[in-house]
C-alpha cells in the first residue's frame, strides 16, 4: 500500500509540473491579429501622442493573465536619425523574455543591442493599463521589438503603496 501511495503521489507531482508549465507557456498566450495600420506606434514629441509609424512583418503575442505579457516583432524603413528628432526615447528600458516558441523576441539580444547602442528604446503608449507603458525598440537595421513594462508608478502602487506625487490616479486611467 506504502509503495502505490508513493507512487500516486510521484504522478501527480509530475503531472501537476506538466500542467503548470504548459499553462506558463503555451496556454494564456494568443496571436495578436495586426490592423496593417497602428499595431506600432510612438509617443510624438511635439504632440506628447502616439502616432503610428510604418512596419512591415508584425507579429505578436498577448495573454490576458498579464498585462505583461505582450510581445511584437516587425520591420520598419525609418532611420534612427529620424526616429530620435520624432519621437520620445525611453530611458531604463529592460525587454522581457517572451516564451521560447515566439522566436522572433530574444529578450537576452535586445537588451545587449540597447546596451551598446545599435538599438533605441522609445515610448510607444504610456499606461497601456495603468503603471504599464509599451516599449518600442529598434535596431539600426530596421528590425522593431515591442513589449510591456511596468513603469515607475506602476512599480509603487503595485507593490501596495499610495500613488506617488506626479502619477495619475489609478482611477483616472482609462481602461481600468
Amino acid at each position: 500500500m506504502g509503495k502505490f501511495l508513493a507512487g500516486l503521489l510521484m504522478f501527480s507531482a509530475i503531472a501537476a509540473g506538466f500542467a503548470m508549465y504548459y499553462l506558463q507557456v503555451y496556454h494564456f498566450y494568443e496571436e495578436v491579429e495586426a490592423t496593417g495600420t497602428d499595431d506600432v506606434t510612438l509617443v510624438n514629441l511635439v504632440t506628447g501622442e502616439p502616432e503610428p509609424v510604418i512596419y512591415d512583418s508584425f507579429m505578436a503575442i498577448d495573454a490576458v493573465s498579464s498585462p505583461i505579457r505582450y510581445r511584437a516583432c516587425f520591420t520598419t524603413t525609418l532611420s534612427h536619425p529620424l526616429l530620435t528628432e520624432t519621437f520620445e526615447a525611453y530611458e531604463d528600458a529592460e525587454p522581457l523574455t517572451a516564451p521560447n516558441w515566439f522566436d522572433c523576441f530574444d529578450a537576452q539580444a535586445i537588451g545587449a543591442a540597447l546596451e551598446d547602442g545599435t538599438a533605441l528604446a522609445f515610448l510607444g503608449q504610456r499606461d497601456v493599463q495603468y503603471g504599464i507603458d509599451r516599449i518600442v525598440a529598434i535596431t539600426e537595421d530596421g528590425r522593431g521589438y515591442v513589449w510591456h513594462q511596468i513603469n515607475p508608478c506602476g512599480e509603487v502602487v503595485f507593490d501596495g503603496g499610495h500613488t506617488p506625487e506626479g502619477c495619475p490616479d489609478p482611477s483616472d486611467i482609462q481602461g481600468n
